[in-house]
């Protein structure tokens, strides 16, 4: 997409302070495995999140690179996991790949917030190359919405954080399912710090808690649902079996994840926090500090 295109007015400051001059931004797709994403196991789904963010990134890499040689200025930000943290708790991204995406036509932004692509669902990773020379043709924004208006995102997500109506709770979605990310961490620190020993940590954080940010920590970051990426029926590939029978989709897919026993990250008497114990009373809520301002 041009630079100039009026969707992404909002990210011009961003792409040129990080490379003057740019004038094209070109969107990248790739696909990734449904059914490892699909899975109540989180290990499998947080390993194709990871390798497809391997990959787009090398692509990235790749065709950034040709560029280069070709004589032009190109630059490819992380695909997959913004770096910029300088700025936390603020924009640490460079691009944003969603809005980049569907300007370019490579799909529409869901009621779950994530793009799903016409033909792969959201069951794909974006990135994003900032280029100093104009491309040959530029894609153009979907006249249609993918998404089948089905709510099973809603049904899906443990915390509540995507509503029927349209709103999305962020502070829910990121609290839990970004638990041993940015802020998660901090908080899982903090109550190292306030522990007086180690009977008292132990007594505050699990031995499976602590496997599990021990893991991000030595492996990558890993999400704790994403159910709502898993449960998507939206996209050309993907939509069949959905409509042949809606029942067997949801026996198979949605309850699955609706009936695992899990911890559910929440902050003290939030919405989250009700939608939690009234729709999953099997999970196990878990009352955690909220991000500082």
């Amino acid at each position: 997409m041009s630079l100039d295109h009026a969707d992404l007015a909002g990210e011009r400051p961003h792409v040129l302070s990080a490379l003057p001059g740019t004038r094209s931004l070109v969107s990248l797709v790739v696909r990734m495995n449904r059914d490892n994403l699909r899975t109540p196991a989180r290990s499998v789904a947080n390993q194709e999140f990871h390798r497809s963010g391997e990959i787009i990134n090398e692509a990235a890499r790749t065709i950034t690179r040709a560029l280069q040689d070709a004589g032009h200025r190109a630059l490819n930000p992380a695909a997959t996991f913004p770096m910029e943290k300088d700025r936390f708790p603020g924009r640490i991204w460079v691009g944003a790949h969603k809005t980049v995406a569907a300007a370019a036509g490579l799909g529409v932004m869901g009621l779950h917030r994530n793009v799903i692509h016409p033909k792969f669902g959201n069951f794909v990773l974006l990135a994003t190359l900032l280029v100093d020379a104009e491309v040959t043709e530029y894609g153009e924004a979907l006249d249609y919405n993918p998404c089948v208006e089905c709510k099973l995102c809603v049904a899906a997500c443990p915390v509540g954080a995507t509503a029927k109506t349209g709103e999305f709770d962020w502070a829910a979605c990121s609290t839990h399912n970004y638990r041993e990310f940015m802020g998660g961490f901090t908080g899982w620190v903090e109550t190292v710090a306030d522990s007086g020993d180690g009977a008292e940590f132990r007594s505050r954080v699990t031995d499976s808690e602590n496997a599990s940010m021990w893991q991000s920590l030595s492996f990558k970051a890993n999400y704790k649902a994403a159910y709502c990426m898993a449960v998507c029926p939206a996209g050309e590939e993907v939509l069949g079996p959905y409509l042949q029978d809606r029942r067997e989709f949801m026996r198979t897919l949605l309850r699955p994840l609706q009936d695992k026993e899990e911890t559910v990250y929440v902050t003290s008497g939030s919405a989250a926090q009700s939608h939690v114990e009234r729709r999953f009373p099997h999970k196990t809520v878990k009352e955690v500090r909220g991000r500082k301002p």
